[in-house]
């Protein structure tokens, strides 16, 4: 129904204004009565052969919304009913931020993808945190924490600190954003040492704690094999608990839509299926050469159930959709799960 019906209509329109309209929407139909239950029927599975267990962790199933889609964590709850296994709100940063000047989102239906130069807009941390307080599910909560666009990289770790004390008893783990392509010079703190300080300054904090809290990083789709080791070192130099695989690219290589459009549309980072193949090729490259206790999150171009399981073939512990799910629609979790419960049952 989704894509028959209410895609074709919500395409007519804005993408940020309809991103905007979507939250009020969830918001609306699930205020309806059994629309919970509906929900539940609709998109939702359940099944013990779909847990994992990872960073300590029971995911109850490895199929996980990415940041990004709920950045201020207003509609966690409502999300939960469309049968994810977690749920990753931000990138959040200390104060809140408008962003990059509007429009900077558009679509590349003919590629099926996504272009966005969004710039971290957020209402702040205390805002999500405070949501994320007042909470009545109980799913896996991911917080990606990011930096001010005023602070500069050699003043980036305090703003990293903040919004890690701020989420820290509301989240279940972490993930560091040195990766958009959207906020002036962030990228540069993924180069080999600042990125060192920042992993470690934070790990050190983490272990201040009562618990700490399992710490990933989400790195760009666009480095170089020796960027790759870089951050092979040093994850496994700073202990961290897992990577994320990958943010958007900055690369126009390939596609189908015609060059003049896309650079009307200007700069950004593209999400979606010409994601697909570097994404797993990265995941792949990570698995072979990264001890087995520092896990993989795949995510980039997963548009069916079977670029689902090519990442977790790859090596991915649990994936994460975003463009998938708004070309798609919430049918593809259930999709993905199928799947993946049809090759569980095919091995016993």
């Amino acid at each position: 129904m989704y894509k028959t019906l209410l895609r074709p209509v919500l395409f007519r329109f804005d993408p940020e204004a309809i991103h905007n309209f979507s939250y009020t929407a969830i918001k609306a139909g699930f205020k309806a009565p059994l629309s919970e239950k509906l929900s539940q029927k609709l998109f939702c599975l359940q099944h013990s052969l779909l847990e994992r267990n990872v960073f300590g962790l029971t995911f109850p199933n490895p199929v996980g919304l990415a940041a990004g889609f709920d950045k201020n964590a207003q509609l966690v709850d409502e999300l939960t009913q469309f049968g994810f296994g977690f749920l990753e709100i931000g990138t959040v940063t200390p104060r809140p931020q408008p962003g990059n000047d509007q429009p900077r989102l558009f679509r590349l239906p003919q590629d099926q993808a996504l272009l966005n130069r969004m710039g971290f807009n957020n209402q702040g941390v205390e805002v999500a945190a405070a949501r994320l307080k007042n909470r009545k599910s109980n799913i896996i909560i991911g917080g990606n924490i990011g930096k001010n666009k005023t602070t500069p990289n050699e003043e980036a770790l305090p703003d990293y600190q903040y919004c890690f004390d701020e989420l820290y008893e509301v989240v279940d783990y972490f993930v560091v954003n040195v990766s958009s392509p959207n906020t002036p010079d962030l990228r540069a703190l993924q180069d080999k040492e600042p990125l060192r300080l920042l992993l470690d300054a934070l790990q050190r904090r983490n272990t201040l704690k009562p618990k700490a809290k399992p710490l990933l990083l989400k790195i760009a789709p666009d480095l170089n094999e020796a960027q790759l080791n870089d951050i092979i070192e040093i994850a496994i130099e700073t202990k961290l608990d897992g990577i994320i695989a990958t943010n958007t690219t900055v690369s126009r290589e390939n596609l189908k839509t015609e060059e003049h459009k896309v650079e009307k549309m200007g700069a950004g980072g593209i999400s979606g299926k010409p994601l697909r193949l570097k994404a797993t090729e990265i995941i792949s490259y990570l698995r072979r050469n990264l001890p087995e206790s520092i896990r993989i999150i795949g995510v980039g171009g997963i548009m069916t159930a079977e670029d689902a399981l090519e990442k977790l073939a790859a090596g991915a512990d649990l994936v994460q959709l975003y463009t998938g799910f708004i070309y798609e629609g919430p049918a593809l979790i259930k999709q993905i799960n199928k799947k993946i419960l049809e090759g569980k049952f095919s091995e016993q």
